[in-house]
């Protein structure tokens, strides 16, 4: 059974998904955008019914008590430490994460920056942040793949042109989501402060990424990683997934699959194989018997 437990980090209040027994093994789920925590329901069930303790928040200005107003707060570096308070709220000391889309890019930082909490790391779509900002740089077919990363540093205008004819937009990229799903996504987005919140996540990371082709923003991966990319994938291109290969220093699994970027959506049965594989070869007692 699943339910949503309001946690406290500092000044902010997170709705986070839970399943399974507190007890068990961590699990973090973040997701990206435009969606929420509840991308991984199905996935949270499963892994839960196999002994893990699933969390899924909805991320910084996805949770309504959670949306502080500003560009600035929404650095990768703050989206980062929201997730550590969240473990800490938990008492617990190391965590498997999975992450999608922006939930990707807050992941690739946390496993960079604290290897000794992740047991686990599972990327989906959005490749390692010092290749995809190159890419972002330089690569041809990733500049006309991210335009729209760029019309987002626009203010306003982007929030008018997802909001019209009630979100088709945002509808049109949700077209392998279940009505559950679409409702609980447009309960986000149809609240002004967090529509914008969410384009913030662009606003505020933009230059840091595209400063990857002359700067060092993230160095080697040291956790037992699995990347998941569709090769149909509209945002991600194949350089910076070539690139990002390079920086996997520990037990590394890529998988391609022929398809897009809603990977949970459009893949689940190969996306649940995968991942629990992946949990289940790296749990903290696997350790404990070496």
């Amino acid at each position: 059974m699943q339910e949503t437990v309001k946690i406290k980090v500092d000044h902010l209040t997170f709705d986070c998904r839970i399943a399974g027994d507190t007890e068990n093994e961590l699990v973090i789920f973040l997701h990206g955008w435009p969606e929420t925590s509840h991308m991984w329901k199905k996935l949270m069930s499963s892994l839960s019914k196999k002994g893990y303790f699933c969390v899924a928040p909805n991320l910084r200005g996805y949770s309504k008590n959670a949306s502080p107003e500003g560009i600035e707060q929404y650095r990768l570096d703050k989206l980062a430490d929201d997730v550590l308070g969240i473990v800490s709220a938990f008492n617990k000391s190391s965590f498997h994460l999975v992450g999608h889309d922006w939930g990707a890019v807050i992941g690739w930082k946390l496993t960079h920056d604290h290897r000794d909490k992740i047991l686990s790391w599972t990327g989906i779509s959005v490749p390692h942040p010092q290749a995809f900002g190159k890419a972002l740089a330089t690569d041809e077919e990733q500049i006309k793949m991210s335009q729209y990363v760029k019309n987002f540093q626009l203010p306003d205008l982007p929030e008018k042109q997802l909001s019209n004819n009630d979100f088709k937009v945002l509808r049109n990229l949700w077209e392998n989501s279940e009505a559950e799903e679409i409702d609980d996504y447009l309960t986000v987005f149809r609240d002004p402060k967090r529509l914008t919140a969410s384009l913030n996540y662009y606003r505020s990371n933009y230059e840091l990424l595209t400063n990857a082709v002359e700067n060092k923003i993230l160095g080697d991966i040291h956790v037992p990683t699995l990347f998941i990319w569709g090769k149909k994938d509209m945002a991600i291109g194949a350089f910076s997934v070539a690139e990002s290969h390079q920086y996997m220093k520990n037990d590394y699994e890529f998988l391609a699959l022929d398809s897009g970027h809603w990977l949970i959506q459009t893949n689940y049965q190969e996306l649940e194989a995968a991942i629990t594989n992946h949990i289940s070869r790296n749990k903290s007692s696997n350790h404990l018997l070496l």
